[in-house]
């Protein structure tokens, strides 16, 4: 998550837990007028429409009054769906063994995306073992986008 991201993770996930819900992660792609604030929200029981709508009720309130995000956004509130996005390192040891695509900012060996099982974390390096029999540590701080790509 970028800092915009961190900062707004902060301030909403106080309200999310006294709803019930976990804040799964957050993203915020500012273009002008069509900037979009994602937030993903999960339960034990999941997350269905009634849920998204009560959070997103929430979420509102609270950037409202604290006025984070400068100019205007959309904001979208959903559950994380099969393909979950990953955001920390918690998420990518809570999956390991489960299969993920991860997009990292800087190429590798001239490569950005990785599709592989994921194997833990080690030092803050994301191990993913990939589909050529190979492994391979990419570093968490580096990592643009991540999520769970099950097999179909």
């Amino acid at each position: 998550m970028g800092q915009q991201a961190v900062k707004i993770a902060a301030l909403i996930e106080p309200s999310l837990d006294a709803l019930g819900y976990e804040l799964v992660g957050v993203e915020y792609a500012a273009q002008g007028k069509h900037s979009i604030l994602r937030i993903y929200i999960d339960s034990p029981n999941g997350v269905d429409v009634d849920d998204c709508q009560k959070a997103s009720h929430q979420i509102s309130g609270v950037l409202d009054v604290e006025d984070p995000l400068s100019g205007q956004y959309t904001l979208e509130v959903s559950s994380p769906g099969l393909e979950r996005p990953l955001f920390i390192a918690a998420h990518f040891e809570r999956f390991a063994g489960e299969r993920a695509e991860v997009r990292m900012r800087t190429p590798i060996d001239g490569q950005r995306k990785f599709v592989g099982q994921l194997a833990g974390v080690e030092d803050n390096n994301v191990k993913l073992d990939l589909e050529n029999d190979e492994s391979v540590l990419l570093s968490l701080a580096d990592i643009d986008k991540a999520k769970l790509k099950p097999d179909w």
